[in-house]
């Protein structure tokens, strides 16, 4: 499968102070990011996530290297139109991209700039709204709604525009547990029934446990590529950079420090969800009887 997103040895450093030289932040990241997968970012503050995820809308452009997405070349400034066309962005704060007072005006603001007739705006409002659960809302004002609301809303805005990436920067890092929960069940929505391909920026393990592949940025490198599962496994090394893995292997990971002798086959990289822990727990339990 051709992939929609592609980058070559991608380099980047933002503008250093006066008689310094500025660090790289992107160091040659290579990724090919197929068309349809739900690709999660993961490391530390200043790990290049976010300034990867920039570089695939053109907020950004490379100092070293290329990006391109569905082969259009991000640096060809004729086609920033096209590629943002392509992709679609949703921040960490609902607040910075809600811009009227009621609901459906909001997700039309986009539309209405395009031109589009009033009989397609109103079509592709109502489906976007539909599509994240929040049609009942249509009419309410977005300062009432919760923070998983709000970024709900966002993203129905985005997809209206029926972008075919949409990439979220950490957009539940200001929501509480609930709001979290609402958003990736969005997410997995819109990959289920629409195709899109999702790149999402998080410093959460348990929302990129829900991801097709995981991405482990450090130092502006990408230090770690492959399913939940593959990436999970590395546990020293996910905390030698700083992060953390999801609570469900972070258990079984000290269990088995400690002594504890799981069946042969489960590694805790194995083990992502709580019914996954629960289920391996009491296979060990069963075979000590």
């Amino acid at each position: 499968m051709e992939p929609i997103i592609h980058t070559e040895n991608l380099t980047f450093s933002y503008p250093a102070e006066e008689g310094k030289e500025a660090p790289p932040v992107l160091r040659g990241v290579s990724l090919d990011i197929p068309a349809g997968q739900f690709l999660a970012v993961l490391g530390h503050n200043g790990s290049g996530k976010s300034t990867f995820a920039k570089h695939l809308n053109s907020i950004l452009l490379p100092m070293g290297g290329k990006a391109y997405v569905d082969g259009i070349d991000t640096c060809d400034e004729e086609r920033v139109y096209d590629i943002r066309q392509r992709i679609g962005m949703v921040f960490q704060n609902p607040d910075n991209q809600i811009v009227a007072t009621v609901v459906e005006e909001d997700v039309a603001f986009g539309l209405e700039n395009l031109g589009l007739p009033p009989a397609e705006i109103r079509r592709r409002v109502d489906e976007s709204l539909k599509a994240v659960d929040m049609f009942s809302y249509r009419e309410h004002a977005p300062h009432r709604l919760s923070g998983g609301q709000k970024q709900r809303v966002a993203i129905a805005g985005v997809i209206a525009m029926r972008p075919k990436v949409l990439v979220l920067d950490e957009p539940t890092a200001m929501l509480d547990p609930r709001g979290r929960k609402e958003v990736m069940a969005t997410l997995q929505s819109l990959k289920k029934e629409y195709g899109i391909t999702i790149v999402l920026i998080t410093h959460y393990m348990d929302e990129a446990a829900q991801a097709d592949r995981v991405v482990v940025m450090d130092d502006g490198r990408v230090l770690l590529d492959g399913t939940p599962y593959e990436v999970f496994q590395q546990v020293e090394t996910l905390k030698s950079v700083g992060l953390d893995v999801p609570q469900a292997t972070e258990l079984l990971h000290l269990l088995q420090k400690g002594g504890c002798r799981l069946p042969g086959h489960v590694l805790p990289g194995h083990v992502l969800t709580a019914q996954e822990c629960a289920d391996t727990l009491l296979a060990y339990w069963r075979s000590l009887a």
